[in-house]
């Protein structure tokens, strides 16, 4: 895939099951937290609130890479404790249902940094 310009394009670039996980997880973080900017930025899909990138979230081949900052990450540790982690990154499986619930939150918890 080339460098998308939007999450459109990023999201249209995946076969359709992934793109319907791509689609979830998306609306999923408008409907926590309406009016957030839209953008690609480290060539994967980014949300802003003021101006400030509050998370991003990617597709691979057998995951799907969220990232909240490391701040966003330690607040959840014990959420994300079945998911492999890093510093600012958590995987979800694709072979599992995705934890919009938990993306809502860690998304609203983001915003309260960020204000």
């Amino acid at each position: 895939m080339t460098n998308p310009n939007t999450i459109d394009e990023y999201i249209a670039g995946f076969p359709e099951e992934i793109q319907q996980i791509l689609t979830e997880i998306r609306a999923t973080v408008h409907a926590a937290v309406p009016g957030l900017t839209e953008t690609i930025s480290y060539a994967i899909p980014t949300f802003k609130f003021k101006g400030k990138n509050l998370v991003h979230f990617a597709a691979f081949k057998n995951h799907i890479g969220f990232y909240a900052t490391p701040d966003g990450h330690e607040a959840f540790a014990a959420d994300f404790s079945r998911y492999k982690t890093g510093k600012g990154s958590v995987q979800f499986p694709l072979g599992e249902p995705m934890p919009l619930k938990l993306i809502a939150k860690v998304v609203k918890f983001r915003v309260t940094e960020v204000e």
